[in-house]
């Protein structure tokens, strides 16, 4: 979700855009059991597990785990009792995201912007201090069970201090004598930032929600995929890829489409209590082919791509990459193939990805390894034998 070039927080002005966005600030899960699943991901897929928040430091509801990896920091967060914020959700759902909070100048400003723009609240704006600093954040309900967290950050806790290393907000400690931050540290998996993040809604639903990011978040229309884009001989889905102003965040909706069979969209809908809500989230690499062979070798489970893809995607690739004056992909063709690596070209570059089967028992939530040498698409090419691996799982589920 964000960009390599990104723009300076001198180049936006919050005087006139309460909205302005500066950085994803994190994405918070709920999960069954977050000293498991904190983990399931440091194991993985190589994150840090840098900070927490539980009894041992006062926390009496809920336990919160950070994690980080480059300029990703994900908060995974359990509820301690019955009667927690949450818990209900995590019994509804399962183990998915709750949280896309966003780093803006004021959040109570942007947070009242928002309102006035149509938005709803999901909270109210709360402020976190000690004496280094402070943490406010409100709330604004989107898709399903979504919140956008607008966060403005001040003294100690303020986004640079963070991505150095410093605690999180209040109430969080740093956790000593973890040995796999060591060994990620040895071992690194190389996922650099969020590149985008997919929310699934119900049929009929997206151009709802894309009309919600334009009014109430000022986000545009950066691509659009129907069903003629997006479908095999059995199901389709309609997508559109909602962005900011300054392109920093990129949201794709999807909804099902009419098709023979079911699709992935409907099939996560049904096991997600028929409620809206994150499909994937992508995770930005340098390198396509280090990042998937360590994720491989730490047991990370991929979509298999039929061995009938690698029989003409150079001959695609190749032909629209010289059409628009581009050099050929550069990462080693054999290599690409025995990861299962897809790629995709556009007027502007080409693209590796590769996505990975779900993260826990209900097939919902997902993550996608994005490496972009120039496109700004989401593999269109792909689509195809993307869905017909999807399909194959589904079946496999009995879900089809």
């Amino acid at each position: 979700m964000t960009s390599t070039a990104q723009p300076s927080v001198a180049e936006i002005d919050p005087r006139t855009d309460p909205l302005a966005l500066i950085d994803v600030d994190h994405i918070r899960f709920l999960v069954g059991n977050a000293k498991q699943a904190a983990y399931f991901y440091a194991t993985a897929f190589g994150f840090q597990v840098e900070q927490i928040c539980d009894l041992t430091t006062g926390s009496r509801t809920a336990a919160k785990y950070l994690l980080t990896q480059g300029n990703i920091r994900m908060l995974l967060e359990t509820p301690l009792s019955k009667d927690a914020p949450g818990a209900d959700e995590i019994r509804r759902y399962g183990d998915g995201v709750k949280d896309i909070a966003l780093t803006v100048f004021d959040a109570t400003k942007a947070y009242e912007q928002a309102l006035r723009n149509g938005g709803t609240s999901a909270y109210e704006p709360v402020t976190i201090k000690d004496a280094g600093g402070t943490v406010t954040m409100a709330g604004v309900q989107t898709y399903g069970r979504v919140v956008h967290t607008f966060v403005s950050r001040t003294g100690n806790f303020a986004l640079p201090q963070v991505k150095a290393g410093g605690q999180f907000m209040p109430g969080y400690r740093a956790m000593q004598g973890f040995a796999l931050n060591e060994y990620n540290r040895q071992h690194p998996c190389g996922l650099k930032f969020f590149d985008h993040c997919v929310g699934n809604v119900q049929e009929g639903k997206m151009n709802h929600w894309v009309k919600w990011y334009e009014d109430v978040l000022g986000f545009k229309m950066f691509k659009h995929f129907d069903d003629k884009d997006i479908s095999t001989d059995y199901s389709a889905l309609m997508s559109k890829v909602m962005a900011s102003g300054n392109h920093l965040i990129k949201m794709p909706i999807n909804e099902p489409a009419e098709g023979k069979k079911k699709s992935q969209i409907q099939e996560y809908l049904e096991w997600h209590d028929m409620t809206p809500g994150v499909q994937h989230l992508a995770l930005r690499t340098d390198d396509e082919l280090h990042s998937v062979a360590e994720l491989r070798r730490r047991g990370v489970d991929f979509l298999a791509i039929p061995e009938t893809y690698y029989e003409t995607v150079w001959k695609r690739v190749d032909a629209m990459l010289t059409s628009h004056g581009h050099h050929a992909v550069k990462e080693d063709h054999k290599r690409v193939r025995d990861l299962g690596v897809l790629v995709d070209a556009d007027d502007e570059g080409y693209l590796l990805q590769l996505f990975t089967k779900p993260l826990q028992d209900r097939p919902t939530l997902f993550f996608e390894i994005i490496c972009r040498r120039g496109s700004q698409s989401f593999g269109k090419g792909n689509f195809k034998a993307l869905f017909e691996a999807l399909e194959l799982e589904q079946e496999k589920r009995g879900n089809l």
